[in-house]
């Protein structure tokens, strides 16, 4: 699966890892270039430096082609907007956003 994650923290990281290990296509939005530099250097996948509310960052990152987005970044509005957009602009037919706030 092509799979896009947005956030490259903790938990970003941690999906990408175990998505990885079972031969996903994983490609990682992340506004910290050092941040994405140091997962690439690690686990087989894309970096993207920019802002996934951005349909142009998504795009870059391979939208129209992905089967899912999983945001993960460490503000819940984001994550909600990330899936929206994803779903809506370039018809990703499944996202999970990670919500800590209920």
């Amino acid at each position: 699966m092509n799979i896009i994650i947005l956030g490259a923290g903790r938990v970003g990281e941690s999906v990408a890892e175990s998505l990885v290990s079972e031969q996903n296509d994983i490609t990682v939005i992340d506004m910290d270039p050092a941040r994405l530099r140091s997962l690439e250097e690690r686990i087989d996948l894309r970096g993207v430096v920019g802002n996934g509310i951005q349909p142009s960052v998504l795009q870059e990152a391979g939208a129209k082609d992905a089967d899912m987005v999983i945001a993960c970044a460490a503000n819940d509005e984001a994550n909600l907007v990330v899936c929206k957009i994803a779903h809506d602009i370039f018809n990703v037919p499944s996202t999970i956003a990670r919500l800590r706030s209920p």
